[in-house]
């Protein structure tokens, strides 16, 4: 990049600053570093600039670059949620595109800082993953980079059952606890039955024991945390920080559609504010056009998102009379969107404001593959939003609870899947349940259903066994 380059893209993030700031965006100090292609991809595939290495990464990283050398994809921004925020330029973007990308990433950061899943968001986790790879790489040099790798490989393939509801340091019970008793009364005969009572509490302590844990515990990679018989202690906190890191993923996951949304609907507002070139506006209309363009076999977070901005601001800034008895007053359109910014996940997003209007206009369906053709089965508005809420419910991913970490009094583990109209891959199922036995040293059991059937899928060790309940 020349000198004279250098200058006008320094103009041009103090001027979208500026502008941002005067939409009422509200960010945190942003830090911007232009890289190769190499370096955009390589924190692509990391998710951090610091993570620890493993191979998993290097193989997501070799598939962008191919289809970033083929031209079937670029990278147009990358932005890290953290305080101060940073955000990664392709040092081969043309100045409207790196415009384009600016503006996004301020309102991404705009919606890090505010809105509420991101409250618990540690913003030093850059430091913190430093801090985590030089660990991890300290055990490897102890303990052999064969038997690191093979523990990451075993917590990664789970690391997304975590319970980001939860803000606790330890589970608050323990695996040898007995049974709480009721406490009785006291009476002027007491004395009478003492000993005959306290040879009964003897025995109800010998012979009960609560069950852990005493409710299906969705956190697994706390649990084993915690509960695992067999684990050291690097292993321990090797788990801990993994969990650490996923709590600071989760809240992206959850609000995929209206981060990537929110966006969208501010770089456009923002770039109209400046002062481009007619080649600027050409180009500018042919990268958005790119970025939020609707699919027929998918749904494109960008597009989606932004539209039911557009659709919540236009309602609000034109309010029905039903509306407006509850005081909503014409204008309020903009005050309305960042509210909602402010307060909802992808889950009440969409069940709150994907209207059967929008439905109707973006003709939103349904579909499956029936023989070797793919069919709409349903544009019936309220099946297609529930199918929405669906695929978001639990960041995506199965929702699994440990029901009993000492199985057959043997110390196995049972792991229930709550069953949601969607069975779970089992090739993918087969290759995860040894990892668990890894990590937990015991049989490990998971029930789902597959055909509307109970079955449970167990792993000794050796083998995976199905059993129909």
């Amino acid at each position: 990049m020349s000198i004279d380059e250098h200058k006008e893209l320094i103009n041009a993030i103090h001027e979208i600053t500026e502008i941002a700031e005067g939409f009422g965006l509200d960010f945190y100090q942003m830090r911007y570093e232009i890289c190769p292609s190499d370096i955009i991809y390589t924190f692509g595939a990391y998710g951090m600039p610091t993570r620890f290495s493993h191979w998993s990464f290097g193989k997501q990283f070799h598939k962008m670059k191919l289809q970033y050398d083929l031209g079937l994809s670029k990278i147009y921004e990358l932005v890290i949620n953290s305080d101060p925020c940073y955000a990664f330029l392709l040092d081969s973007n043309s100045l409207i595109q790196n415009k384009l990308i600016i503006a996004h990433v301020l309102a991404h950061c705009d919606f890090f800082k505010n809105n509420i899943r991101f409250t618990n968001t540690r913003r030093d986790m850059v430091e913190s993953m430093t801090s985590t790879a030089e660990r991890i790489a300290n055990y490897e040099h102890l303990y052999g980079k064969k038997e690191v790798e093979s523990f990451l490989d075993a917590v990664l393939s789970i690391q997304e059952h975590i319970d980001p509801s939860i803000m606790r340091p330890k589970l608050n019970y323990k695996m040898d606890e007995e049974e709480e008793e009721l406490e009785r009364k006291a009476t002027p005969y007491d004395d009478l039955w003492e000993m005959d009572e306290a040879e009964k509490r003897e025995k109800k302590k010998l012979n009960k024991k609560r069950k852990i844990p005493p409710h299906p515990e969705k956190d697994i990679l706390m649990f084993i945390e915690e509960y695992g018989r067999e684990l050291e202690d690097w292993q321990r906190d090797i788990l801990s920080m993994m969990r650490e890191e996923m709590l600071y993923f989760w809240p992206q996951l959850e609000t995929k559609i209206m981060n990537e949304g929110w966006a969208s609907f501010w770089h456009a507002r923002i770039l109209r504010e400046m002062d481009l070139t007619t080649d600027e506006v050409i180009e500018f209309a042919k990268l958005n056009a790119g970025v939020v363009q609707p699919s027929r076999t998918s749904i494109n977070p960008y597009y989606l998102g932004l539209k039911i901005f557009e659709d919540i601001e236009e309602t609000y800034n034109n309010p029905s009379e039903e509306l407006q008895k509850q005081g909503v007053k014409k204008g309020d359109g903009r005050e309305k969107i960042f509210e909602v910014r402010e307060i909802e996940s992808d889950i009440s997003f969409i069940r709150n404001y994907l209207t059967k209007d929008l439905c109707d206009r973006e003709d939103l369906y349904l579909f499956q593959k029936q023989g070797k053709d793919y069919r709409i089965t349903t544009k019936m508005w309220e099946e297609v939003r529930e199918q929405l809420i669906n695929s978001r419910v639990n960041g995506g991913f199965p929702y699994i609870t440990v029901n009993d970490g000492d199985h057959l009094k043997n110390g196995e583990l049972y792991l229930v899947h709550h069953f949601e109209d969607m069975e779970l891959d089992l090739k993918y199922l087969e290759k995860v349940l040894p990892y668990i036995h890894y990590l937990w040293g015991r049989s490990v059991h998971l029930e789902t259903k597959v055909e509307n059937k109970g079955v449970v899928f167990t792993y000794d060790g050796k083998s995976v066994h199905k059993k129909n309940l």
